[in-house]
């Protein structure tokens, strides 16, 4: 049976969107994928329809290192509401409970606040797309069903507050940066129980993912407005190159002969490993001409062992 071809052009990139109020990311991967006219693409973890701000794209061939980007630590601002309760933490969802807030003091948030900084374990919210036999928790959530869920350790590397308005339901503006798997959502729930009149998360706006920040950020209307009687590749140029994925991450050199071997899967001898890692350590593989080639992963006897390679497109007959 002949393979079927993969409809859009081939196009490799990141792009960072400014994912806008009240469409899920996938939605807003897959409108980006057809303005690029794109063959392949994924979003770098999800951000919930109230949520906006930096959502890496991976288009094609960057789609191999989307995971680098799902560890990587995030940003957020975000708008508790303190005095309302809801089912998933924040405002789509139903109200649990309600109480008046008016009584609490930013000297007590303040103190409350502290108590989540540093390492901390957090038990990921119901309304999570976490998986319990197969399913995810939110379907079940749904259904009225609720299962255990094991605390998981996270890191808050930074937790303050931009502004408080008191009051009956009091608004607290908060920024976060953290690491993977961090719920905001669950951090307003957990200090509205600390602080005894509950809270949820009213406004959410990532500001980091990894290396990129909001000021890397293109909005679906600027990609509209660019591709009106314009072709899919006049958008080539917002795309980041697909090695910032792995930014952080040692480089190693190989000659074009090395490298020729490299991109067939076999692991190369490359005299720079050892000298920017240790075995068992990914680093990013380049050309000497400067084409990325992939990660690999230092192997014994510093050879480099070919762990996502850049395949590239064959050229096109039309």
């Amino acid at each position: 049976m002949a393979r079927r071809r993969n409809r859009g052009r081939s196009v490799n990139g990141i792009l960072i969107l400014n994912k806008p109020l009240g469409l899920s990311s996938n939605h807003a991967l897959q409108r980006v994928r057809r303005l690029f006219d794109a063959n392949k693409g994924g979003h770098t973890g999800s951000l919930d329809p109230l949520a906006t701000g930096v959502l890496p794209i991976c288009l094609g061939e960057a789609t191999k290192f989307s995971q680098f980007l799902l560890d990587s630590d995030k940003g957020y601002r975000s708008t508790f509401t303190l005095g309302l309760r809801t089912e998933s933490g924040d405002c789509d969802a139903d109200e649990v409970s309600r109480s008046d807030a008016s009584h609490i003091t930013l000297a007590q948030i303040s103190a409350a606040i502290d108590t989540f900084k540093g390492a901390i374990l957090q038990i990921p919210s119901m309304y999570s797309a976490l998986k319990h036999n197969g399913q995810p928790l939110y379907k079940l959530a749904r259904q009225g069903i609720e299962v255990e869920r094991e605390a998981r350790a996270i890191t808050i590397y930074d937790y303050q507050i931009l502004a408080f308005r008191p009051g009956v339901l009091a608004e607290l503006d908060v920024e976060v940066r953290c690491s993977k798997g961090t719920y905001i959502r669950c951090l307003a729930d957990d200090l509205g129980q600390m602080l005894g009149c509950g809270a949820h998360v009213s406004a959410l706006h990532r500001t980091l993912a990894g290396p990129f920040h909001e000021t890397d950020m293109v909005s679906l209307e600027t990609l509209e407005q660019l591709r009106e009687n314009a072709e899919p590749n006049t958008l080539d140029y917002l795309l980041k190159p697909m090695d910032i994925a792995v930014a952080d991450r040692p480089a190693v050199t190989l000659s074009e002969t090395v490298a020729h071997y490299f991109q067939l899967g076999q692991p190369v001898m490359s005299s720079e490993a050892y000298r920017n890692g240790q075995e068992g350590d990914i680093v990013r593989v380049f050309c000497q001409d400067g084409s990325f080639l992939g990660v690999g992963t230092i192997a014994e006897d510093g050879k480099v062992a070919p762990k996502r390679l850049v395949v590239e497109a064959p050229e096109s007959d039309e």
